[in-house]
């Protein structure tokens, strides 16, 4: 047992240093953006143009899911590589069509889905480059889902590090399509280095399909027997997908009514709170789900208890002092990251405050996903399809509820900018949105925790000390973190990018090194199971590198 949970860690921090050099370049990107747009009507346009397109890639790519795909090629190699291609082939052969079809339909009808998605902006007068971005974009999907598909077979074939390297290719073609699209092209130029970094994520792994004679064809007779038993897997997964984006669109559609730029500010905000979320609670999902599915159908429930609490033990323990860290460094985060070029300071703040009403859900973001892969390897899937269904709901309701309190009671406004920080300028009602989000997911979380502790066994013994030892070195870490941002405000120049960067990497730094101190004296087991996963060749461990859930 010790070496299954071992491997565990060693799985995730393999994820999380591949999912860190991604958001890296993810930042990049944000800054690029930040600096030559600023919060405006050009940048809400941009994070618009991609909501059909993620509606669509959520709800036809997942029929060439890695998660879905895996087991069906198994059971496939079990029977002869002949067998394989078949298979491959009849999907291949279904998903392009289905995607080409919809496609070809929404394409004519994106006026239309523009205008009844985002009605803040019909009236903007560059709602064409909404239609024209959103068009161009629709090739994605496409090219996103076959490289799902290549990636389902590169992993079955033990080639885990082909596909874990298709989102840093993803960003870096964003990043080109800013540097040396936009200025050729217009903003026209910026959806077409999205499509190109989607088209790099897919090429990265064909010369090895080409060369392990995988390579898929078009067949005129798919075995549509499969396909049934494909689509009867995803399409629980599909919906549960698909919730979690349409309540996104409606939450921007929303956001498009209110001041120019919010729609920027919501991305922006969000886009940074993915940053733990992937390091933390994408990579330990991730990394237990292929040992939680052997460990069930092999009937071995109480290692499949134990997997599942290690996992959650180290969600809340990494969990816990990033929320303080970075509720505490939000406004130096958002400087370093994004300040620069016509990225002001009122947007600044206002970013700052979204992150910080993010990133309060961090643990229950990071244990949603967790139960989510732990139902999926009972082989239950009723059961995160129901809980996220509610959760999408309650998201739109929580948000547009706060939102008309907001506007109706000056008290309430005047009391939620104060304890943001954000009195005296405009545009603060989006602050609503990840308020709402956040608290729906926290219900979220629970409602997932009682419902696996009646299937399965009670967590809360089993994590206890975890909490308490993580809440009281955070408390600790941030305490110390924000009292040295006032002694390294004194020394440092913090109008400046280096000095602002030096006050919270050094305050951060020192904060972390005082908490880890206390749980060492603590005598804290996940500090000890840290030290023992890092001890071993953690780059050789086996494991399913995580797809692309959106565009």
């Amino acid at each position: 047992m010790g070496g299954e949970i071992r491997g565990l860690h060693e799985a995730a921090y393999l994820l999380g240093f591949f999912a860190l050099f991604s958001q890296i370049l993810a930042l990049i990107r944000d800054r690029l953006l930040a600096s030559t747009f600023g919060a405006g009507h050009v940048l809400d346009v941009y994070y618009a143009s991609f909501r059909i397109p993620d509606i669509i890639f959520v709800s036809v790519a997942s029929l060439v899911s890695v998660y879905v795909l895996i087991p069906f090629l198994t059971e496939k190699e079990g029977e002869g590589k002949e067998e394989q291609r078949t298979f491959i082939n009849s999907v291949f052969t279904v998903f392009t069509t289905l995607m080409l079809l919809i496609s070809l339909i929404v394409f004519a009808f994106v006026p239309l889905l523009s205008r009844l998605l985002f009605p803040g902006l019909v009236d903007s007068p560059i709602f064409p480059e909404l239609v024209m971005l959103t068009r161009v974009l629709l090739l994605q999907p496409l090219f996103l889902g076959l490289s799902n598909l290549f990636g389902s077979i590169t992993q079955t074939r033990r080639r885990f590090l082909l596909y874990a390297s298709g989102p840093l290719l993803y960003n870096i073609g964003i990043i080109g399509g800013i540097l040396f699209l936009y200025p050729s092209f217009g903003i026209v130029g910026l959806a077409f280095g999205v499509v190109l970094g989607a088209v790099l994520h897919l090429l990265i792994q064909m010369p090895f399909i080409i060369a392990d004679g995988f390579f898929p064809k078009v067949t005129l007779r798919p075995l549509w027997r499969d396909i049934r038993r494909v689509l009867r897997l995803s399409l629980p997964r599909t919906l549960a997908l698909s919730a979690n984006q349409l309540s996104l669109v409606i939450l921007l559609g929303v956001a498009s009514l209110l001041a120019a730029g919010s729609i920027t500010i919501f991305n922006f905000a969000y886009n940074l709170q993915s940053v733990p979320l992937s390091i933390i609670g994408v990579s330990y999902s991730v990394a237990a789900f292929p040992t939680l599915a052997r460990l069930f159908t092999n009937g071995e429930r109480k290692l499949f208890l134990e997997q599942m609490i290690s996992a959650t033990r180290h969600i809340i323990f990494w969990s816990v002092p990033a929320i303080v860290l970075f509720v505490v460094l939000r406004a130096q985060i958002v400087r370093v990251i994004l300040g620069g070029g016509v990225f002001d300071w009122t947007e600044t703040r206002l970013v700052a405050a979204a992150l910080a009403l993010f990133v309060i859900s961090l643990i229950a973001q990071g244990l949603s996903l967790l139960f989510v892969r732990g139902y999926y390897a009972t082989g239950n899937t009723r059961t995160p399809l129901v809980v996220n269904l509610l959760g999408a709901i309650l998201v739109v309701v929580f948000s547009v509820a706060l939102l008309k309190l907001f506007n109706i009671f000056p008290t309430f406004r005047f009391f939620m900018e104060a304890l943001l920080r954000v009195e005296g300028i405009e545009g603060t009602a989006i602050l609503m949105l990840p308020l709402g989000y956040s608290l729906a997911l926290f219900l979220n979380v629970v409602a997932f925790w009682f419902l696996f502790q009646r299937d399965f066994s009670s967590l809360w013994g089993a994590v206890s000390q975890t909490v308490l030892h993580s809440f009281g070195a955070a408390v600790l870490m941030g305490f110390v973190t924000h009292r040295l941002l006032s002694v390294f405000d004194n020394i440092f120049d913090i109008h400046t990018f280096i000095g602002i960067f030096l006050q919270g990497l050094l305050s951060g730094l020192l904060g972390i090194i005082v908490g880890i101190v206390l749980l060492f004296l603590l005598r804290n087991k996940e500090i000890r199971e840290i030290s023992s996963a890092l001890h071993h060749k953690f780059w050789k461990s086996t494991v399913v590198a995580p797809e692309q859930e959106s565009i």
